[in-house]
């Protein structure tokens, strides 16, 4: 199958959510579609969006999604561009992820998880100001923890406070309460539940004072989610 004209990754990241929801949901088309392209396709129950981002990299004729992905890009954009288009698709895939994998899922997809944070970081310092940095030592933390990386996790949460307070004319009203909840998550987690508290804390306190409606409801979601290692949320 030819890619669509002027095809992005969103369009193709969307087309893969909205496959994995068809074949959890028993359609026979979406079944029929996995079986024909994934190469290990076994039940519905078992899969994956990293499966069906597989399936839709096979039926556009390119290996894996990574292929495809990088396809994509080099049609779009060059330079310093491709950096921020990576940065920005990266960013997102492994958000989309993060809820799927944790420290019992195979360790490649662990690793994989860590690695798509850390090269979304790489990006947006090649494209981004202090504030893209920030939000990539955030997504870094959040992905260590989930994972079982503990300590790895409080390095990049405190690295994270550290470039908001440096740069505080760089950064959005809500990127401190976001470095402060990876804190609090990272403290609770290397057993330091007081300091753990005082951060969790003082990151709904600031969640309270973030201007724009969306943008607290999104805070507030986060704030909300697990793990929180002992803490109570």
């Amino acid at each position: 199958m030819p890619l669509p004209a002027k095809a992005s990754l969103s369009q193709l990241r969307t087309r893969a959510k909205d496959l994995r929801k068809a074949v959890s949901k028993g359609r026979p088309d979406a079944i029929e579609r996995a079986r024909a392209h994934h190469p290990a396709y076994v039940d519905a129950e078992s899969f994956t969006l990293r499966d069906a981002q597989l399936t839709v990299a096979r039926e556009y004729g390119v290996v894996s999604w990574g292929e495809l992905m990088g396809k994509v890009a080099t049609e779009l954009v060059e330079g310093r561009e491709l950096h921020r288009y990576f940065g920005v698709e990266l960013n997102n895939e492994t958000w989309d992820l993060l809820d799927q994998i944790d420290e019992t899922s195979p360790v490649l997809d662990q690793e994989r998880l860590l690695y798509g944070a850390y090269a979304a970081c790489l990006h947006w310092l090649e494209a981004g100001n202090e504030a893209n940095h920030v939000r990539g030592e955030h997504l870094i933390a959040r992905v260590a923890l989930r994972i079982g990386r503990a300590e790895l996790g409080l390095s990049h949460a405190r690295r994270c406070l550290q470039l908001v307070e440096t740069h505080r004319d760089q950064m959005a009203d809500w990127d401190e309460p976001f470095a402060r909840e990876a804190l609090a998550r990272a403290l609770a987690a290397t057993g330091a539940p007081a300091e753990a508290g005082a951060e969790l804390r003082r990151a709904r306190q600031l969640t309270e004072l973030v201007a724009d409606p969306g943008d607290r409801e999104v805070l507030n979601t986060e704030l909300a989610k697990g793990p929180w290692f002992g803490l109570t949320a």
